[in-house]
């Protein structure tokens, strides 16, 4: 056990070689988010509750590509261009030839919460593209109504098991907007599915509400996680984050108290914070079944908090990069750490 200088806790390093610089491949959405505040439109950026997550690790320092479909037009070729200058890997972006990449309109409120109209001019949904190298404690990002979409869900499902296969960590955000409501019973399935394939499982307390009508951390945990998956995050706006785990862990963690300028990308990266912790803290999949320390769990939703607070701080939907260039320091430093434990192994 030693104290990591960068972190300031006690950093408990797995007892077998761990690769210090894995992978995330995220696999969802791509869209161009037009922002709206008091009915005018503010700013225009790329978006997608994954691919926002993503963006955000690519320029902390992590390796990471995306898996997603996009239009022949200029917005998806800014979406791509988007990916390559985040130093993200877009080489499974399909780009159909007869499409028009899919838009939004955020309008946001006098809270700064966002309202969403979506235009999608593809004909139909389709996904196609060929399985990224993953190696074990990789980690991969899924969610929102992409993850349960039955028209693409052989494609996804196959993904998965392919992650799954392979060894990586797999990370599931819910994400699921009530706009999709009337649909709950057509595709619980999938739902379960997800959560079955999950080593971690987000979610936001609307998601719940509008899937499940429950209304508290704990009751959906014992009803409707557990059984799929025991690492649990239940986030609920500003109220504080519940937490459950293997071996019962349970703590509730405040939220930060701050001025926002949008919330827009707020969850999408809490999620990208916390697999950022993961592979800061050398978190291996084997640790996640076996049970985090309390001490573990802190970090990872220190570092999940940190980066939300920061991409509230303005309209784009990912970390800055002042935030960034600094979580690439620690990363680079607490790497380098795992490497000189490694060798001595």
């Amino acid at each position: 056990m030693r104290i990591c200088i960068i972190c300031g806790f006690f950093r408990i390093f797995a007892p077998v070689k761990v690769k210090t610089m894995r992978k995330v491949i995220g696999i969802g959405e791509t869209i161009l988010d037009i922002i709206f505040k008091d009915e005018q439109p503010i700013g225009a950026v790329p978006g997608g509750s994954v691919f926002n997550g993503v963006i955000s690790l690519g320029r902390a320092g992590i390796k990471a590509a995306f898996i997603s479909e996009t239009g022949n037009d200029r917005v998806g070729r800014k979406i791509i261009q988007f990916l390559e200058d985040n130093h993200v890997d877009a080489s499974s972006i399909n780009v159909y030839p007869e499409s028009k990449s899919p838009i939004s309109l955020a309008f946001l409120n006098e809270k700064n919460d966002a309202e969403y109209i979506f235009y999608k001019d593809h004909p139909h949904d389709r996904l196609d593209f060929v399985l990224p190298e993953i190696e074990p404690n990789d980690i991969v990002m899924f969610g929102s109504y992409y993850a349960v979409n039955p028209v693409i869900r052989p494609q996804v499902q196959g993904f998965l098991d392919f992650a799954r296969e392979k060894g990586a960590i797999i990370y599931y955000d819910v994400n699921f907007r009530a706009s999709h409501q009337n649909e709950v019973v057509k595709l619980n399935a999938n739902i379960l599915e997800n959560l079955e394939y999950a080593d971690i499982v987000r979610g936001s307390q609307e998601d719940f509400e509008v899937m499940f009508n429950k209304h508290d951390a704990e009751t959906v945990y014992k009803a409707q996680i557990s059984f799929y998956c025991k690492n649990f995050i239940y986030t609920q706006g500003s109220e504080p984050v519940e937490v459950r785990g293997t071996g019962g862990f349970a703590r509730q963690y405040p939220t930060t108290q701050m001025e926002t300028v949008s919330t827009i990308g707020a969850g999408d990266n809490f999620n990208a914070g916390f697999v950022y912790g993961l592979v800061k803290n050398g978190i291996t999949r084997d640790m996640l079944e076996a049970g985090l320390t309390p001490e573990q769990w802190d970090a990872l939703i220190g570092e999940a908090r940190e980066f939300s607070a920061n991409v509230c701080k303005s309209i784009h939907n990912s970390i800055d990069e002042t935030f960034a260039n600094q979580k690439k320091r620690e990363l680079e430093v607490c790497l380098k750490e795992m490497e000189e434990n490694n060798t001595k192994l």
